[in-house]
């Protein structure tokens, strides 16, 4: 499937689509949260972590919502950037950390977004560098 790619990704919108991304998974508004899916991901985008794929906004809001309940509704962690991101052309690259009561990274991941000419997400991809200790 081939995209029109904007022409080069300000750092301006790189740190907006960043910022909504790490965002959306602390959103505790069900309504608000599904839109911010639906205003991060296209209709057709692709989410892929070691262990599995989530394609199109269906399945990645539920992603999202499933992350929600487990990490954050709970009161265990928060979820930051690393304030590390980097892109060009129709790529950004950027850690998202777990953050523990305590302040500890606990999960950490190097996330790399493709980003459409629309400024929506085509495909994520997470690759872990801190996993998560099992509790």
């Amino acid at each position: 499937m081939k995209y029109a790619h904007p022409p080069e990704l300000a750092p301006d919108k790189m740190d907006e689509v960043v910022r909504r991304y790490v965002a959306v998974w602390s959103e505790p508004d069900p309504g608000l949260r599904r839109d911010a899916v639906a205003g991060l991901w296209a209709e057709d985008a692709a989410e892929f972590v070691e262990s599995a794929q989530f394609c199109g906004r269906e399945e990645l809001d539920a992603r999202v919502t499933g992350a929600y309940k487990e990490f954050v509704e709970s009161g265990g962690f928060t979820i930051a950037s690393a304030d590390d991101a980097v892109g060009h052309h129709d790529a950004v690259t950027f850690t998202i950390q777990l953050i523990s009561g305590t302040g500890a990274v606990a999960w950490a991941a190097r996330v790399v977004l493709i980003i459409g000419e629309d400024y929506l997400i085509r495909s994520d991809y997470q690759f872990t560098v801190i996993p998560l200790a099992a509790q």
